[in-house]
């Protein structure tokens, strides 16, 4: 594990208070009834402290969070602990995790690019999977965080890394996560094969 990698998110997280609030394009995504996803294993990458684990056990899956920061994993563990939620919790570099592969039936990820976590991405979604997967889009340097171009996707660059997927819903530019206008790229897409 990346120790430095570690201590910065560790620091990073207990510092901010964090938001309880999932992910705006996730809860669109289930909430929108316009797609039959089952309630099966979930897998949240870089989860934090678990606001997206949180609302994935509230709607039913089996869900693992995995992150970095044993901090933010701890807050993530005891938020579900106080509202009876029932979720995995796995500490692990990202950069060196290893996913098992056809295992789980839903994979989010929000607001973290490591390119090459996706074609374990791939491989650990079962057949008929679906993956959503939303971060920040070039143009957001001039926005904010973040601004190195290693952390942002170029444009169409999401429906690149998941040639070959059912791309359910995709969509670019400008949106407001969180109150605040930030430039982000998001696909819902399905594994087929």
């Amino acid at each position: 594990m990346a120790l430095e990698d570690q201590r910065h998110w560790d620091q990073k997280h207990a510092a901010e208070g964090g938001s309880e609030i999932p992910s705006a394009f996730l809860v669109e995504i289930l909430h929108a009834g316009s797609w039959e996803i089952p309630r099966g294993r979930a897998l949240d990458i870089a989860t934090g402290k678990g606001r997206n684990a949180l609302f994935l056990a509230q709607q039913g899956f089996e869900v693992e969070g995995i992150d970095i920061s044993a901090a933010a994993l701890a807050d993530a563990e005891r938020c579900a602990r106080e509202k009876l939620l029932r979720v995995t919790w796995r500490q692990a570099d990202l950069e060196t995790a290893v996913l098992p592969a056809a295992y789980y039936d839903l994979i989010v990820k929000i607001n973290y690019l490591e390119r090459s976590l996706v074609p374990q991405i791939k491989s650990a979604l079962k057949t008929g999977g679906f993956v959503i997967f939303e971060t920040y889009l070039t143009g957001q340097e001039a926005m904010g965080h973040p601004k190195n171009p290693a952390y942002l996707l170029g444009q169409n660059e999401l429906l690149e890394l998941f040639r070959g997927f059912r791309v359910l819903l995709y969509r670019e530019g400008r949106f407001a996560e969180g109150g605040k206008p930030a430039y982000r790229a998001g696909l819902f897409a399905q594994k087929i094969g």
